[in-house]
């Protein structure tokens, strides 16, 4: 046997540790029959969804479980010791970082936390599935981006219609040119949130006590940690800017993704602006602040992408939604085309020519779910095998299409009241915005809404620059303060991560 040189070894020992770093400091190479050792962070209605579907996934053993809601965290936990299995429970992410013997989390908390979470995991040598949106501002998706790459992470994004085998399929076709040149693709979420609805949030006279079970620093984490002048914690901190972005960043991402991915997945649009407002809820004590009612043009060339959210019924004093012109959509999108379009929800549909003749059918399993983990599934499998390119849904993708939802709310947040007159002279000839506002009228008109008494709010045109992710131009000084929040230490995103 050869001697081995101190030379060799040097360089072998080198060579072991930078391989070690690329791989990052806690993690371990899996093999394909190991267990992954998952832990949840945020474990409320979506978190404990996320207990249910990958813990039925072969090959996944849960280890702990994270809340800054006690009572979140011991629900969970009594949930895996039914099952015989004991997990942990945290209220500090930080701890549950810490542990060695966890490979990857995935993570269901308000948007305030997504990349906070996801930068921290990556730095702690885990795998990442983190929801939709992927971040709550524009810059702090960019650094959710550059944490998966610097650490070697696999991160995947929520949004589960990119593991649809039927949307997939639809769009490769529609790409083809078998119906003609795509023309524009529309997304809707048209979702109850008016009166009687989750959509409200209530208010109080003053700060309403915090929930005994909830640590409200931890809780707030990045966010400002504001009193509490509503009655309820959970959830309809979608509709507070502090922590959400509105129903087109909570359901939006998903409609948003499928129609880049339709178009090809384009990156950052050129220009957008929105139109819309917070509407019908007048004669509740709603103290929210997001837009129930908006329309959002993406000017993409050839074809453009717009965004409809209707939060009302379809009239007053009916419970059900409108669908987009009798094509049964209500959440979901169309592709239209010079030959025809795809009207497409959950599973996919049909390709109807422009008479409205069916075409062509594009159908396929569920991707998401119980019983139907497709995109959950496409995460472990990218977790075993260590490649981005296994994934269905990288952080990128899902940086951009939630940056498109910032976008459009960070126009509006800077736009000004107007009357239907004067945002149909600031549309002028763009006619596929004026389709979708004069459908807004009819809308709103329908729910008896008084637009005198309540006016529309029309948000500027702003221009993107892609490659620094920041406006430029016209409002752009206005624009870019909302590109990056400030934090609260110690819940910093590291501009250098």
């Amino acid at each position: 046997m050869s001697k081995l040189s101190r030379r060799d070894f040097m360089k072998g020992t080198m060579a072991a540790g930078a391989a070690m770093a690329l791989i990052g400091p806690n993690s371990r190479v899996l093999g394909a029959n190991d267990e992954i050792r998952l832990a949840t962070v945020g474990v409320g209605s979506q978190g404990s969804g996320h207990t249910q579907i990958f813990s039925a996934i072969p090959g996944v053993r849960y280890v702990a479980v994270c809340d800054a809601d006690q009572n979140h965290v011991d629900q969970r936990v009594k949930y895996f010791a039914d099952k015989g299995v004991k997990v942990d429970g945290y209220t500090d992410v930080r701890e549950l970082l810490d542990r060695k013997d966890i490979d990857a989390i995935t993570s269901a908390t308000p948007n305030h936390w997504h990349a906070l979470v996801t930068v921290w995991a990556c730095q702690a040598g885990k795998d990442v599935y983190i929801e939709k949106p992927a971040s709550h501002e524009i810059w702090e998706g960019r650094k959710m981006v550059e944490a998966a790459r610097k650490y070697d992470r696999i991160v995947q994004i929520g949004t589960q219609k990119r593991s649809s085998e039927a949307h997939k399929a639809a769009f490769e076709w529609i790409r083809e040119g078998n119906i003609g040149k795509i023309k524009w693709v529309r997304g809707f979420c048209y979702k109850g949130r008016g009166p009687g609805t989750n959509g409200i949030v209530h208010g109080t006279n003053g700060p309403n006590p915090v929930p005994a079970s909830v640590d409200y620093n931890k809780w707030c984490g990045p966010a400002d940690m504001m009193p509490l002048n509503r009655t309820k914690l959970h959830y309809v901190w979608h509709w507070v800017w502090n922590t959400g972005c509105g129903d087109i960043g909570n359901q939006g991402p998903h409609e948003m993704d499928l129609a880049r991915w339709a178009l090809g997945d384009p990156g950052l649009p050129t220009r957008a602006f929105s139109i819309g407002g917070r509407f019908g809820v007048g004669q509740t004590d709603d103290v929210g602040e997001t837009a129930n009612t908006q329309i959002a043009f993406f000017d993409y060339k050839p074809a453009p992408l717009i965004f409809e959210v209707q939060g009302l019924p379809a009239q007053k004093g009916v419970r059900h939604m409108d669908n987009y012109r009798r094509t049964g959509v209500s959440i979901g999108d169309c592709v239209q085309c010079e030959g025809g379009y795809f009207p497409c929800g959950d599973g996919g549909g049909w390709i109807f020519d422009n008479d409205g003749k069916k075409v062509k059918p594009f159908t396929g399993k569920d991707y998401g779910g119980i019983g139907g983990q497709g995109h959950h599934e496409n995460f472990i499998k990218a977790v075993r095998s260590h490649k981005v390119s296994d994934l269905n849904a990288d952080i990128e993708v899902g940086h951009i299409s939630a940056s498109l939802c910032h976008m459009a709310n960070t126009s509006h947040r800077i736009g000004k009241k107007a009357t239907p007159d004067e945002i149909k002279t600031a549309i002028g000839d763009n006619a596929e915005m004026m389709d979708s506002f004069d459908r807004m009228l009819e809308h709103l008109a329908a729910n008896e809404v008084d637009l005198e008494k309540e006016p529309i709010t029309i948000g500027p045109m702003l221009t993107m620059d892609a490659r620094t992710e920041r406006y430029v131009g016209e409002n752009s000084d206005l624009a870019n303060m909302f590109i990056k929040r400030n934090y609260r230490e110690p819940f910093v995103v590291p501009e250098r991560v």
